[in-house]
Parts: C-alpha cells; structure tokens; sequence
C-alpha cells in the first residue's frame, strides 16, 4: 500500500513537506546570489546587452520540438490546460521565450537586438543530487546576426563574467566546439536522414555528459545505455560498438584493453604538443576527422571565433577550442560554447572535486524561424546561477564570510523602547542595516538572538551608559575571534575584548567602523 503524503490525524493538517526537486533559500545565500548577479549585470551592460523579462509560462507549442514531447505536452516540462484547453507550460529556459518576444515584436526591435535575462527556469524530470526542478539561470543573447563575431563576443563575455566574480585566469576556461563540426563527422559515419534523427541525438546526449559521467559511462550511453546511480536504466543511443569508438576517439579518447580489469577503459588520447595551441588544433583536426563540407565550415568559423578572441588578448588559456563540447539541446547550429570551472576544490567530505561546467550555450539559428517563416539568426549564453554560486563557496571557503545581519541594538530597560529604537532609527538613517530587538528576552537571549542573525555588532546601553551619556558597542565578529583564544570567565570579564564605550553622539560613526572593518 503507497504511504499516503498526509497527516491521518484527526485535524487533518498538512505535513509540512519541501517537494522533491526544490530548495528553500536562506537569506546568506539570497544575498550571495544577489551580488554575483550584480557582477554579472555589469559585465553583461558593459558589453552593450539591455535587459528583458519574459513570462515564467508561455504556450507549450511556443517551446518547440526540441523541448516537451507533442504527443505528450507534459514530458520534461510542467504543462496545464487554461480554460480554452490549450497547453500552457513553465519555461523550460530562457531561450525559447526569447525566440517568441523577438517574432512577436520583430518589426520595431533593432537587428541585432542584444538582450539579457534572468530568472528561474522548471525542469520536469526525475531530481537527483545536484539535479533540481527549479533552478536559476543567467543568458545575454544576440538575435539578427550570423555573423561570427558575435559568437566571439559571446565567448569574450563568459571569460569576463568569469573573472568579475574573482575566477581567476587558469581557474576556468571557456570551452568552444561547432555542431556543425559534429554534424559532419555524424554524416561522415552514416547517421543521417530523418530514420537517424532519434540516434543522432541519442549521441548528442550522450556525449553532453562527458564530464560529468566520464568517458566509459558515454561510451555505454553511446550503445546499450547503462543504469544511473539510483539503478534506473538511462536507455542508449543504439550505435555499434565499432562506430562508438569512432565517435569517442573523435572526442579525443582510446579504448585501452589490459589484462587488469581498473586499466581498462577509454582514456584521453595524449595529443603532441604542437597540436593544443586552438589553430594547430583545428589544423589536425580538418586534417584527420572527416568532416564533410559542413564540418570544414564548422572549423573555420572556429578558427575565426579563435583568431577574433586572440586579436582582444583572450588566448587559448581563457578561450579554447574543444571537441568534447556538445550542448544537449538540438536547437544549436553553429558554435557551442561551456564555461568551465578548472580549478580543484575540496568539498565538506574532504573529498577533491571538480566543478565542471557552470553554463554554456551557442548559436541557434531556427528558434526565431519558427514563427516568422524566415531565417533569424542568433546566439547567446547561459549561466547556471546556483552551480556557479556553489563553486565560487568552494573556491572562497577560505575567506571571511561576509557579515550581512543588521546591527542589533538590545534592550536593557524596557521603560525605554522609545529610546532603543530612536538608536536603530539613527544609524537607518545614515543607511546602517539595524534593528531594535522586538522580544521580551533577557541579555543572554538577546545575544544569541544577535548571533543567529549575523549582527556584525550590537548596541547596549544600561542605566550606568545612559548617566554618562554613552552606549556601548560591542563586535561581535571581534568577539568570537578573541574569545576562542581567553581561557577563563575572569580573563573575559578584565579583556572585555571587542567591546568600547563611546558617546552617544559618536554612535553611527564607531558603527561605520566596525562595518568597514568586517565588510571591506
């Protein structure tokens, strides 16, 4: 018998229950986000990109092929009928919303039309760890143009992006590759026509998980498919083996038999050093894959994406060239592109891990199409915002954290409210975050109040102060710091550490000290 979700108890009362696939933000992780978004906007602005917000529903249909399946509207996204029976769904992306606006309002936007966007977006499919249903992400996008410059541009802007937020250069790279090179080489080995669409991107799937499955698993998803963690089949792409290894040295890995079952495997071919650099890696490239006419374009348009970053001082440290880089969607035609994390951190099990990628995107020139019949070509990129977030914690675990609780002014007598609360009015004047505390809590209680709230500092002032006319402040941030090092109650009490008496008129400036001291 299936356990029922709620509570069988006489009053009947809801369980109070998170769904699966979903997170609840807490206010410290609100605030980090809102200031890596603020990077980001400025780099996004800098680069001459105008924001946009679109509906979180749209009209499945609206969505495209690519996204729900048509025969069932409800596959991958989250679908309902409004009141004339048509399909509406929650946003699978930003992208498709984009590619509506644009052909409902072609006519009176400037080509190209450069927007940006961010938002939460849904998935409706199975979560799993670090797989949400809802999650956040960041695009600038540039509609009306093919020319490769623009991909250029996009690639220049993720590397920017990337070092606003403190990534430093040899932290990350941006990874580039061409559907279209894909494309050819697929064509090359004889998946093509419409019987072969469902393979070919069976293979695209599978090869967008290169990094985080790793090359055996791709190899299997290439083939018979194979059963994820949870033990549930992920079905495959249903090639041959002979051709699977094909596409997997394309991706730059052999297959290595050995009698030890552990050194058995695909691993990743070891190019010559002459070959790694982006143009000498496109030369062996055209040279020993056959890519068809459609993949030779491919190449050079990579080769001018290169030769245009290199001009503006992105090398192949910030801007490579990569054929492991293969977006899932199969919207994208030309260039393709994935922001990746490089650099090693260790997670909270001690365990050294790697980011990988925290956004990508491409050129998608059909989108827009859809609606208006004509070409309308487009490209654009696309930041997970809480994958990001999380890898910028690991990377700055080290740092102090950001001090961002208001400043607690406690209570002492509680015939004086008025008094405590003209203190917290004056410093909100002069723009200090602060309260007054509002329970009827003692000192102690009041303290721990302050500490839960992340209060850099607090005001107190008592019958004593007030005589004197003067409050204390006392830092918190300080006082953890010099307490961890005291020994005795005796030794506290004589150090006082981290806590001055100064005149009440003095308040807002011996605050300000304080805030700069922890908040930089």
């Amino acid at each position: 018998m299936a356990k029922s979700n709620r509570n069988t108890g006489p009053d009947s009362r809801p369980g109070a229950r998170l769904p699966k696939g979903f997170l609840d933000t807490p206010p410290e992780d609100i605030r980090g986000v809102s200031r890596m978004l603020a990077k980001i906007r400025e780099v996004y602005e800098c680069y001459g990109f105008e924001p946009l917000e679109t509906p979180a529903i749209e009209y499945t249909d609206a969505l495209g092929k690519f996204l729900p399946d048509q025969d069932r509207p409800n596959e991958g996204v989250f679908s309902f009928q409004d009141e004339d029976q048509q399909w509406l769904s929650l946003r699978y992306d930003l992208t498709a919303p984009l590619a509506r606006y644009v052909a409902e309002n072609f006519d009176r936007l400037p080509k190209p039309f450069r927007r940006y966007a961010v938002g939460p977006v849904w998935r409706n499919e199975k979560p799993g760890p670090g797989r949400f249903r809802q999650f956040m992400q960041f695009d600038a996008d540039t509609v009306g143009t093919d020319n490769i410059a623009a991909d250029a541009e996009i690639c220049m802007l993720a590397a920017d992006a990337m070092e606003a937020l403190g990534i430093k250069r040899g932290d990350y790279v941006i990874k580039v590759n061409s559907r279209k090179v894909l494309d050819g080489f697929l064509e090359a080995i004889g998946l093509i026509g419409e019987q072969n669409s469902k393979k070919r991107l069976g293979v695209l799937r599978a090869i967008d998980k290169l990094d985080r499955l790793g090359p055996n698993a791709v190899s299997s998803l290439l083939t018979r498919g194979r059963r994820d963690e949870s033990g549930d089949v992920m079905p495959g792409a249903g090639l041959k083996d002979p051709d699977a290894t094909l596409v997997m040295r394309f991706l730059g890995y052999e297959n290595v038999v050995s009698t030890n079952p552990e050194s058995s495997g695909y691993r990743k071919i070891d190019l010559p050093h002459e070959y790694r650099a982006n143009e000498t890696w496109l030369t062996w490239l055209s040279q020993h894959a056959k890519l068809g006419p459609s993949g030779q374009e491919g190449v050079s348009e990579l080769r001018e994406v290169a030769r245009i970053a290199a001009s503006c001082g992105y090398d192949e440290e910030r801007i490579k060239i990569d054929a492991t880089v293969v977006r899932g969607l199969e919207y994208y035609t030309g260039p393709v592109f994935e922001a990746e994390i490089t650099v090693p951190v260790v997670n909270e099990d001690g365990q050294t891990v790697r980011f990988g990628s925290v956004g990508g995107g491409g050129r998608y020139d059909g989108l827009v199409e859809r609606f208006l019949g004509t070409k309308v070509p487009a490209t654009g990129f696309s930041i997970g915002v809480s994958r990001l977030q999380a890898a910028l914690a690991a990377i700055n675990k080290d740092k102090p954290a950001a001090s961002d609780g208001p400043v607690v002014v406690l209570v002492m007598e509680k015939d004086r409210l008025a008094d405590y609360q003209k203190m917290a009015q004056s410093l909100r004047a002069a723009g200090i975050r602060a309260e007054m505390y509002l329970g009827t809590a003692g000192m102690k209680a009041q303290m721990k109040y302050a500490d839960r709230r992340g209060a850099p500092c607090v005001v107190i002032q008592g019958g004593d102060e007030r005589a004197k006319g003067e409050v204390q402040i006392k830092d918190l941030i300080e006082g953890a710091k010099a307490a961890a090092t005291i020994k005795d109650s005796k030794e506290w009490r004589e150090g006082r550490p981290a806590q001055v008496s100064v005149k009440e008129d003095e308040l807002v400036a011996r605050v300000r000290e304080v805030l700069a001291r922890h908040r930089g």
